[in-house]
């Protein structure tokens, strides 16, 4: 009969529970730094789009005109410059170290603050808010669901990438257009798949700790993570805020 104090017939089934306590620890601390990567970018992309939308240095960014508002040569580089990293972060994340991905990371956040702060000069404050905190709550939804559903959402991945590509393309021929019609279904279709690429992306990044946990690429496979996520939010909450901001005019 099996002694169940001898070591020699309990610590295979205790060693297999402890794999299973650190793999999951392991794998909330990952999650962890992930989101508070992603939230931290969201914030100060926020915090300087208020601050530059706010203030004079919006001036740097735009001047009016008698159509509206056209970019200065500084608007044109804080818009185009993000593009350029996020590029280069998707394209050179192997090459680069982890510092470096991290440094890429805030001030593509950044750069894209004082390039969204021309919303403050379109959408009143308060609409922006609403639409903000709608965004926060519904991207919590999908994210949890991508990080709890037993279901392989991999198969919607391709889905999603191919209805993103049109959707880049309809908003590039909307831009000669001038569509409002054409607008509003671009704007219903953005929120719908970026609701979808949120839990796509929350469970495609929970599946990679299980290749990364305990290598040097942990930390790099965090932060585009983090990148991922951050460019998921802010896309639901631009198409969102086409649809529901209250124009200032």
């Amino acid at each position: 009969m099996a002694n169940w104090s001898d070591p020699r017939t309990t610590t295979p089934y205790a060693a297999t529970d402890a794999r299973a306590e650190a793999y999951d620890a392991g794998l909330r601390a990952y999650m962890l730094s992930v989101y508070n990567y992603m939230l931290s970018g969201v914030l100060l992309t926020g915090i300087i789009a208020m601050v530059v939308g706010n203030t004079s240095l919006i001036e740097l960014i735009v001047q009016p005109t008698a159509r509206g508002y056209a970019p200065t040569l500084l608007g044109w580089i804080v818009t185009l410059s993000p593009l350029a990293i996020v590029f280069a972060m998707s394209f050179g994340q192997n090459r680069f170290s982890e510092g470096t991905l991290k440094a890429m990371f805030f001030a593509y956040a950044g750069l894209l603050g004082a390039s969204l702060s021309t919303i403050f000069l379109a959408y009143t404050q308060a609409s922006i808010a609403t639409v903000f905190f709608a965004t926060a709550a519904g991207f919590a939804g999908l994210s949890l669901y991508g990080y709890t559903t037993k279901r392989d959402l991999s198969a919607f991945g391709t889905f999603l990438i191919i209805g993103l590509i049109g959707l880049i393309v309809a908003s590039i021929v909307n831009l000669f257009l001038q569509s409002g019609t054409m607008s509003l279904v671009i704007s219903v279709i953005g929120v719908l798949i970026f609701a979808g690429l949120t839990a796509y992306d929350t469970q495609k990044i929970k599946s990679m700790y299980a290749y990364v946990a305990g290598t040097d690429m942990i930390g790099k496979v965090v932060i585009m993570g983090a990148l991922n996520l951050y460019l998921d939010f802010i896309n639901m909450f631009l198409f969102l805020l086409r649809l529901f901001g209250s124009s200032r005019d």
